[in-house]
């Protein structure tokens, strides 16, 4: 068997292993559209492989970049003051947990180092970036500093709602505007919503493949494994929709990705999906067609490597 091969069931056997364990709620929303929306690339599109954490190496520095990803995380959610406690919760979500003594431990080397700073409100301490996290610069560099999961499975999540919600937006478009046939409205709508989100785990492995923790032969064949998924439902949508939509709402600001004030969510970018998926209906409908006999043969091929792995 080819080495692409034994990668791939590797991280099979590993993603159901680890989908096994979902207990949070909102990744089990997130899990749900996934098998949904995507049931080829299901149990794999969650796959945190780490290197450093794997070998007992590094941890220190391994600790920091994902407490800095997870402040990351409630930064861009528009939340800047992080209690000890929120950050405790947030990392066992997203990664193996470890204790609440370590987490205050790391959050004040961080001050120390001047990365953050603290602030009391009576007896709650928060911290706080002691400067903006850079926009525009190389995902590279950028991932030396900050673990980018807790920003891009954050981002998933929001549109998991989206996706889970879709009939209610829908609603309201055709209060507003009108439209001849709901159903199909509703259809186009979670078609470009689980599209998004395809996209947002193709853009978070493909920051993976440069952390300096990680396992990138695990994360070059997620994000080929996810770049298919992506392109099967994609590929005869027009540029300027793929473009101006799905990548824009896809990508986290940092990397040019449209920034998401959550307050203004259902009317910015649950209505302009929906106007997309009135707009394209006619891109929308040969897509689907085509995606769906696609999604039939991967789903195949994914059972043929998991017998493969049984044996």
């Amino acid at each position: 068997m080819s080495e692409k091969s034994e990668i791939e069931k590797l991280l099979i056997e590993s993603a159901k292993l680890e989908a096994t364990q979902i207990t949070d709620s909102k990744l089990k929303v997130l899990d749900k559209v996934i098998q949904d929306f995507a049931p080829e690339i299901s149990f794999l599109y969650q796959i945190r492989e780490d290197e450093s954490e794997e070998q007992q190496i590094k941890t220190g520095r391994l600790h920091e970049n994902r407490i800095l990803g997870i402040l990351l995380k409630f930064y861009l959610a528009g939340k800047k003051k992080i209690t000890t406690g929120e950050v405790e919760e947030e990392y066992k979500r997203y990664f193996k947990e470890i204790a609440r003594s370590t987490i205050s431990t790391y959050l004040n080397m961080l001050k120390k180092e001047f990365t953050l700073y603290k602030k009391r409100d009576g007896r709650i301490v928060y911290y706080i970036f002691y400067e903006d996290p850079p926009v525009g610069i190389k995902p590279f560099w950028f991932t030396r500093i900050f673990c980018i999961v807790p920003a891009y499975f954050d981002r998933a999540i929001v549109f998991s709602k989206l996706y889970i919600n879709t009939e209610k937006y829908v609603h309201q478009y055709i209060s507003e505007y009108g439209s001849v046939d709901k159903e199909i409205l509703i259809r186009n709508s979670k078609f470009l919503t689980g599209l998004i989100i395809l996209k947002i785990f193709q853009y978070r492995s493909s920051k993976c493949v440069l952390c300096q923790f990680s396992k990138r032969e695990i994360y070059n064949k997620l994000e080929e494994i996810i770049g298919v998924a992506v392109k099967d439902r994609s590929d005869v949508l027009p540029e300027e929709l793929v473009e101006n939509l799905i990548e824009n709402f896809a990508e986290i600001p940092m990397f040019n990705g449209i920034n998401i004030k959550y307050d203004e969510f259902e009317k910015n970018i649950a209505g302009e999906i929906v106007k997309c998926a009135d707009a394209y209906k006619k891109d929308l409908d040969f897509q689907i067609m085509v995606s769906l006999r696609r999604k039939d043969l991967r789903l195949k091929q994914k059972l043929t490597l998991e017998e493969q792995t049984k044996d």
